[in-house]
């Protein structure tokens, strides 16, 4: 939104106040601004009278001229085609700058020259702002212009401007007066509304016209008739605003409505009434209905569009742009005045397929409904002064709903709590009165009446966060923390387990939640996906129900670049939707692949029982030692059907981890996910610490050959079994499979607390546990 300081001024008195102060005091309140400038970057610019006129004798087109710019005259070398004796024009004095660089005293092909000349074009305005006739000659003043005198002033465009990035709450400040609201907040100054006085005449328009609302998308709409305009060129007030905030003058008509939605916020349509006819419709357009714009295109139409419509055919695409069949030209006499309220949500899905405009994108962010009568006055006024219309007396009105006024209650005790402050009930009544808020006090309790233009002011919240601005948050004084706080568990939680993995030696990475459709295929989950409605990139259209297809990407990223020793987790969320509710997870993701650290020198390549020795580190360290398994998965897609797992605790699934198949990756790349919310469920006591033994441990091994079905953790599981507290710990460190046959090698270490162990407490328990695998299993014993 631009803001112009003279458009502004007209309704609060901000004459005196520097551009740039104002920009960044409206930054202060929370609107920033990309730059604050004049409108015409350009200086020490005058009007000029030609007093002589000659051709330069060494060329076809220069002239040599005397001008006399007030305090002197000056000999000037113009190329101008329009040049000529008695015009008065804009003169560009030595030392001028302009968008084009610095204006000096020169010699042209013998002729001394000592200024310019200047077209509206060569002072930094856009094209679209021009005539063919601006950009050709120089700028002709009319002869009543005083000789000497600022030309920038003269033209009235001595405006200058802050081109403001607004939130999109803030619909308000998509309109002059409400910018002067804003503006007169901070400076404490009052606002003066624009009031409309013209005379009307009865006539048969309510009685013969027809106004018919077909769709709950439009709430309100108000149809006026001007009849006997004068189609001529505009005010120059009205242009020079146009032109201020970036919109070209094309008529007084079309002028007056762009002027009146910069002025209140509310978009206007103007149509030739005699084109409309006697019946106007607002309804959903058909799938596939035509309709060609004032643009020239034609654009086809879908069920969720808005049209204005005649008895025969779409006129009008609602709150984006309007027919060309009906639109205003210099033959137009009659004109129907359309101001109305049509659905956001609507218009945005309409404009973001078809267009773009001034209109719609105020439209999507809502329109305060006073401000749609405000604007149907002020047609009528401006019409009647500057277009010579005759106003009907009656406006046709389709209301479908009543406006309920909004009325807050707050206490000064919840605003200083929010806030931080120590605020006086006198500086919070002072702060919504700036603000323009009709405001009742009830010993502490403020009841604040919110105006309809603040339609991002619903709840308590809203109104703390204008007292907190507007008073300045600068203005809070900074101390500590009185409330005793303690850390939540959650984020311990999460803490935990990043510092063990990256203790193990694992990094960590952050992804984007959006995925590709085809990536999210990549794991399905049998749960329903949440798709993006307005995806910008295919890529990002969809939120990701697992962390491994997001991993995965980080994997090809460093590959490419020829790093293939990868190991890396991720925490973040996964989403989908079940039974018509939207769930959110918190998930873990690993991937490893090529080499892994494990110490100065000491490399080893990364394999499915390193990957699952990370997870088993990560489970004990977090509390689930001896109460998690891993279980045989061969049914998930794109995981190799021999290399892959199911974590479980407790019973529960949590996750899974394998080999990503050698069908997507050659390489052996594993993954992990573990469901942290469920995890997370499955609650853990206080971690009991014990002292480390003081007594050596004794370490056996034992290898057995088996049938090739059976599983190292039955075994392991039975060892543990048969064996008394002495036994510490069971781990397979060999596989080697011939045949029908799965010979396992296990490694034994004994360890008594209380005292050294004998060599024959040691064997007596060897030894049952030898018994008790051979017997159960049919199993040989080999020779170690």
């Amino acid at each position: 939104m631009i803001f112009s300081k003279k458009f502004v001024s007209d309704y609060v008195d901000i004459k005196d106040k520097d551009i740039n102060e104002i920009a960044e005091n409206m930054t202060r309140v929370g609107n920033e601004y990309d730059e604050a400038s004049s409108l015409i970057k350009a200086n020490k610019l005058v009007v000029g009278e030609v007093i002589e006129c000659d051709m330069h004798p060494e060329s076809d087109h220069l002239h040599i001229t005397k001008i006399n710019v007030g305090k002197e005259v000056l000999d000037i070398v113009c190329g101008a085609p329009n040049m000529r004796k008695g015009i008065k024009v804009i003169v560009a004095l030595p030392g001028a700058i302009l968008p084009g660089g610095t204006i000096k005293e020169s010699t042209i092909r013998g002729a001394k020259s000592n200024g310019m000349c200047c077209s509206l074009a060569e002072l930094g305005l856009d094209k679209k702002f021009l005539t063919e006739k601006d950009i050709e000659g120089i700028h002709e003043f009319p002869q009543d212009a005083l000789v000497g005198e600022d030309a920038i002033k003269y033209l009235g465009l001595d405006d200058e401007i802050i081109n403001f990035e607004l939130t999109s709450n803030r619909s308000d400040l998509l309109s002059a007066i409400g910018l002067a609201y804003e503006v007169g907040a901070i400076y404490n100054l009052k606002v003066k509304e624009p009031t409309s006085e013209y005379k009307t005449v009865k006539d048969n328009f309510a009685n013969s016209m027809t106004l018919k609302v077909e769709t709950d998308n439009s709430s309100l709409f108000l149809l006026g008739k001007a009849n006997n305009v004068t189609i001529t060129e505009s005010p120059d007030f009205i242009k020079n605003r146009l032109i201020a905030c970036g919109i070209r003058p094309i008529n007084n008509v079309v002028d007056i409505s762009n002027y009146i939605m910069l002025e209140t916020g509310q978009p206007l349509h103007y149509y030739d009434a005699d084109k409309v006819g006697e019946y106007l419709g607002v309804r959903m357009a058909k799938d596939g209905e035509k309709l060609v714009t004032l643009d020239g295109q034609e654009r086809t139409l879908t069920l969720s569009d808005i049209v204005i419509c005649n008895k025969n055919e779409a006129i009008g695409l609602a709150g984006v742009m309007g027919g060309l069949d009906t639109e205003v030209t210099e033959n137009t006499k009659n004109i129907l005045i359309e101001s109305a309220q049509f659905d956001g949500a609507s218009i945005r899905k309409t404009s973001k397929r078809i267009l773009r405009s001034e209109a719609s994108n105020r439209f999507e962010k809502g329109i305060d409904v006073n401000r749609t009568y405000l604007a149907m006055e002020r047609s009528k006024d401006l019409l009647e002064k500057y277009a010579n219309a005759t106003i009907s007396e009656d406006t046709i009105e389709y209301k479908s709903k009543e406006s309920e006024e909004k009325v807050i209650e707050i206490t000064l005790e919840k605003i200083n709590s929010v806030l931080g402050m120590n605020l006086t009930t006198d500086i919070v009544n002072d702060v919504f009165e700036r603000l323009g808020f009709k405001c009742s006090l009830k010993g502490t309790l403020f009841e604040v009446k919110v105006p309809s233009r603040r339609l991002d002011i619903t709840i308590k919240e809203d109104l703390i966060e204008e007292v907190g601005r507007i008073y300045g948050v600068d203005n809070a004084v900074a101390s500590l923390p009185v409330v005793p706080s303690t850390p939540g568990h959650i984020d311990k939680y999460i803490r935990d387990i990043k510092i063990r993995l990256s203790s193990l030696g694992l990094n960590e990475v952050i992804s984007y939640s959006l995925v590709s459709e085809s990536s999210l295929n990549m794991f399905p989950i049998n749960t329903e996906t949440i798709n993006i409605l307005e995806p910008m990139v295919e890529e990002k259209s969809v939120l990701r129900k697992s962390l491994i297809s997001s991993l995965m990407e980080i994997y090809e990223y460093n590959k490419a670049r020829n790093n293939k020793n990868i190991s890396i987790y991720e925490i973040g969320e996964s989403f989908y939707k079940e039974n018509g509710e939207y769930i959110q997870e918190d998930k873990l993701g690993l991937l490893m692949t090529g080499t892994y650290i494990t110490g100065v020198n000491n490399n080893i390549n990364v394999d499915f029982y390193y990957i699952k020795g990370i997870i088993e580190n990560l489970l004990d360290y977090l509390g689930y030692s001896k109460r998690y398994d891993f279980e045989i998965e061969n049914s998930l897609e794109n995981m190799h059907p021999y290399q892959t797992a199911r974590i479980i605790v407790n019973g529960h699934n949590i996750g899974f981890l394998g080999r990503i198949h050698p069908s997507i990756y050659k390489d052996n790349v594993y993954v992990c996910e573990i469901n942290l919310t469920e995890l997370r469920s499955i609650g853990v006591g206080n971690m009991k610490y014990k002292e480390i033994s003081k007594f050596p441990s004794i370490k056996k091994d034992l290898s057995f050959v088996f049938d090739k079905e059976v599983l190292s953790k039955d075994v392991i599981r039975d060892i543990k079994n048969s064996s008394s507290r002495i036994l510490n710990s069971v781990r397979v460190y060999d596989e080697y499979i011939v045949d029908n046959t799965r010979s396992l090698t296990f490694s034994l270490t004994f360890l008594d607390e209380k005292e050294t162990l004998t060599e024959e407490a040691v064997m007596k328990e060897f030894n049952k546990v030898i018994d008790t695998i051979t017997n159960k299993y049919n199993a040989k014993l080999k020779n170690m």
